[in-house]
């Protein structure tokens, strides 16, 4: 039976962060996609990302050399968010990561959906079934894509309780077409699956930090050496299967570790905050990134993504 929410025509809203990259998944996939951006400025540094990006794809044979400027020409850019959602199928917003800003957007939105435009927001933090309006809540998902949105093929799915599966099978199906790998969770919770096990790895790695165990490179070197390369093959739960369940069941039996308490933000990102050194983007972060190219840099991180994430595909299509 055909899926009545067959998604060929999208607006990514907001051109920012996520969008960009997002934008470029979406048109590599043959669909037209209308992005929103009310800020010139921004709209213009997102058709400068999304056709480098795009660059960067085909050196490193993702797509065809000669197939950049058509994939691109699927990328429109407006100013206008009626121009940009009417007669779309699909609506991606990726706005600020703000309860109010995103209520009064959804309140804007409103009289431009259509009956059967499914509404997917890439929030990251909020609930976002409790910030849009009543009305929309019969076709509104989250889509969570994780940066760089046009290489890392993980998205979390979550659909509202009063939206239908098919919304929620299309835009799987979109995703898969996409090149991406979605899991679509049975119910919403805040961080979704990812963001709650890095967090807990935050919690540890800032306790290293903040009492003197390890530098920010130990941290780095150990992990891109043990379970990150270990992961890409096993995961997490099929670890501790091949490991042995019962060593992990007595690790807990015996008190083998204890999470460290917490204490609030913690000392290193305080010294990190009062430096105002928030990363590649300021020049440092935990490394000092001062006299470097910054979009070489990321180029770089790309390239080596896409060689990564190959590999990881490769493995994925023929699991242990």
């Amino acid at each position: 039976m055909n899926n009545p929410y067959a998604i060929e025509k999208i607006a990514v809203i907001g051109a920012g962060t996520m969008g960009p990259g997002i934008t470029q998944a979406l048109i590599a996939s043959g669909r037209t996609v209308n992005v929103w951006e009310p800020v010139e400025e921004t709209r213009e540094k997102a058709r400068t990302r999304i056709y480098d990006g795009l660059k960067t794809s085909a050196e490193q044979e993702l797509i065809a050399q000669e197939d950049v400027e058509n994939i691109f020409a699927r990328a429109r850019f407006s100013a206008c968010l009626e121009e940009a959602v009417t007669g779309v199928d699909l609506i991606m917003e990726t706005i600020v990561e703000k309860e109010s800003v995103k209520r009064e957007f959804y309140r804007s939105l409103l009289p431009y959906i259509q009956e059967k435009t499914i509404v997917a927001s890439n929030t990251s933090a909020l609930d976002i079934f409790k910030v849009v309006p009543e009305d929309l809540l019969s076709r509104q998902l989250i889509a969570h894509w994780y940066g760089p949105a046009q290489l890392v093929p993980l998205v979390e799915v979550v659909k509202s309780e009063a939206a239908p599966q098919e919304m929620a099978d299309a835009v799987m199906q979109l995703l898969r077409e996409c090149g991406k790998a979605p899991v679509q969770m049975k119910k919403f919770i805040r961080g979704y699956i990812v963001n709650r096990i890095l967090q807990c790895i935050n919690r540890e790695v800032f306790y290293l930090l903040d009492n003197g165990y390890c530098s920010a490179e130990d941290v780095d070197y150990a992990a891109r050496m043990s379970f990150i390369p270990r992961a890409m093959v096993l995961g997490i739960c099929k670890k501790i299967d091949f490991g042995g369940v019962d060593m992990t069941i007595n690790n807990y039996k015996n008190g083998s570790y204890h999470l460290p308490p917490e204490a609030g933000l913690p000392e290193i990102l305080k010294k990190l905050e009062q430096e105002q050194a928030f990363g590649i983007k300021a020049g440092k972060g935990f490394y000092d990134y001062s006299g470097q190219d910054v979009d070489v840099l990321l180029r770089k991180r790309d390239a080596q993504l896409a060689e990564a994430y190959k590999l990881a595909g490769r493995f994925m299509a023929d699991s242990v």
